[in-house]
């Protein structure tokens, strides 16, 4: 659960900005320590998803990253409260509406790579999402 910021109120995903000495996998393996205490040993990227809100001109671009690899148990920090779901129960409502879009390609194994466009109140104006099977 994002407790602060963009997103807060919501069930999401780890991560934030890179730091210009660091490579987007060394900024996720830093934001997932700082957020909840887990030391990644190794990641996979699976995904690229680039998100845009109808008249803001920044593109946020989302890579995602899944590991089986990691040391420590998830713990509360001052922006997440992490918790862990069965896959029938991943609470869709409570997260941005993409992730119901792509979340099930993630747990089926394939990459994949998007883009979606949020008009008011964050509905889904567009969307485009090409899969392919794990290499």
């Amino acid at each position: 659960m994002k407790k602060r910021g963009f997103g807060a109120g919501r069930w999401n995903g780890f991560g934030g900005k890179v730091s210009a000495a660091e490579t987007i996998e060394d900024a996720a393996k830093r934001e997932i320590k700082e957020e909840a205490g887990i030391e990644i040993i190794n990641l996979d990227k699976v995904g690229i998803i680039d998100f845009e809100f109808k008249g803001d001109p920044e593109i946020l671009q989302v890579h995602i990253f899944k590991s089986e690899n990691f040391s420590g148990e998830p713990m509360e920090s001052e922006e997440m409260k992490p918790r862990w779901f069965h896959v029938n129960e991943i609470p869709f409502k409570e997260m941005w509406p993409d992730g119901i879009h792509w979340m099930p390609l993630f747990l089926s194994g394939k990459k994949f790579k998007g883009k979606f466009l949020f008009g008011e109140s964050d509905i889904i104006l567009e969307q485009e999402l090409v899969s392919f099977e794990e290499v």
